[in-house]
């Protein structure tokens, strides 16, 4: 944590006091920020999803959220009383600081982390509050004006027609103005903001998460598949070896009923084997040729996302095949032990026959040569 302390010093530089900052939550998520020329439009803050972190700064009392990418400073945002997270799908989420003069987005997994990160601001929204008026609380007690007796009376700065009071309460009121007309501009920028924009930028991202897992999925199914292959034929070959010594054997005796059945029982499990590994080979082909690129237009994403639930479903149904065609695996190799096992005995059995039938010979040749 120490290190991460000090990547936010290097983005940060100035922006707060690294060292007196804690960080209380962390979560990734894909950063946006609004366009400020058009107040409608995100514009992501980077390629790929972020660390975002709440941090509490003990020697002033504050909280802030923060977001760095590299060594520079995507998110500084002050969270203070007024502020709002909205939730505007079930991905994501956004925030307006009007101390930066823009409004954040953030796009997450799932709606599981959405919802913690929301918890979160609002927990902290009501710690920064608690933390404000705790502070008011010390400014008021610390103010000469209260220790003074109950009958002297302050004069009013407001009487002064050009002191310093009038100064001060202008300088109020102006102050008041602009964060109403800054309050009533971030509303109306919220307001024409596209909702639908939103979410599918969101939902594009998660999309493109999704789909390299897919990807690496594949990858993998098809690294299996060649070594399932290679297993395939080397078992083929055994198989074969088998059958030239059951023919073998054959030509020297009775052939063996069971041996048979068990031989044949192989042969089908080897052809319903190849039979499975074809099929999968064209699912796979048929899952790589509808595995779509980069999504270009609003009309194409939704039908984007109901092939990639498509895939979804068919990459569990491959699942389950594979788990069935390691089964069949499974079970063939133990047929083929127990035919290699009985194979064995038939031969040792022959060997004992053709042994007990040279020693009946010689005897036999023995009892002539008597004779």
């Amino acid at each position: 944590m120490q290190e991460n302390g000090s990547r936010l010093c290097l983005g940060l530089g100035a922006a707060g006091n690294c060292p007196g900052e804690q960080p209380i939550f962390s979560t990734r998520a894909h950063v946006f920020q609004i366009d400020p020329a058009t107040k409608r439009n995100w514009i992501p803050a980077s390629k790929h999803a972020l660390t975002v972190s709440y941090f509490y700064d003990a020697t002033r009392s504050v909280y802030r959220i923060i977001s760095v990418g590299g060594t520079k400073a995507i998110i500084n945002s002050t969270i203070t009383p007024n502020m709002t997270f909205t939730k505007t799908s079930q991905k994501f989420g956004q925030w307006a600081d009007s101390r930066a003069n823009t409004v954040y987005g953030l796009g997450f997994a799932s709606e599981q982390h959405l919802s913690q990160f929301a918890e979160k601001f609002q927990e902290v929204k009501e710690a920064a509050r608690v933390a404000r008026e705790k502070c008011q609380d010390k400014t008021e007690l610390t103010n000469p004006a209260l220790s003074l007796p109950s009958h002297q009376v302050l004069p009013s700065p407001i009487i002064s027609s050009n002191g310093p009071g009038e100064d001060k309460l202008f300088r109020s009121q102006s102050a008041d103005v602009e964060i109403s007309t800054e309050k009533e501009r971030l509303k109306k920028m919220l307001s024409e903001g596209s909702v639908s924009e939103v979410q599918w930028e969101a939902e594009f991202f998660s999309l493109q998460d999704n789909n390299s897992k897919l990807v690496a999925a594949l990858h993998e199914a098809n690294a299996s598949v060649e070594q399932w292959k290679k297993e395939l034929a080397a078992y083929q070959e055994e198989t074969e070896a088998l059958r030239q010594r059951v023919a073998e054997l054959e030509a020297q005796g009775t052939p063996d009923s069971s041996s048979d059945n068990n031989k044949e029982e192989l042969s089908q499990s080897l052809e319903e084997l190849e039979l499975l590994l074809k099929a999968k080979d064209e699912e796979i082909q048929l899952l790589k040729s509808q595995r779509c690129g980069r999504w270009e237009a609003e009309g194409e994403r939704e039908e984007t996302l109901q092939k990639l639930q498509e895939l979804e479903a068919r990459n569990a149904e491959l699942e389950q095949r594979l788990q069935l065609a390691e089964q069949s695996l499974a079970e063939s190799l133990a047929h083929r032990d127990r035919v290699h096992h009985e194979v064995t005995k038939v031969a040792e059995i022959m060997d004992v026959k053709i042994f007990e039938l040279s020693e009946l010979r010689q005897g036999l040749a023995k009892l002539v040569e008597s004779n």
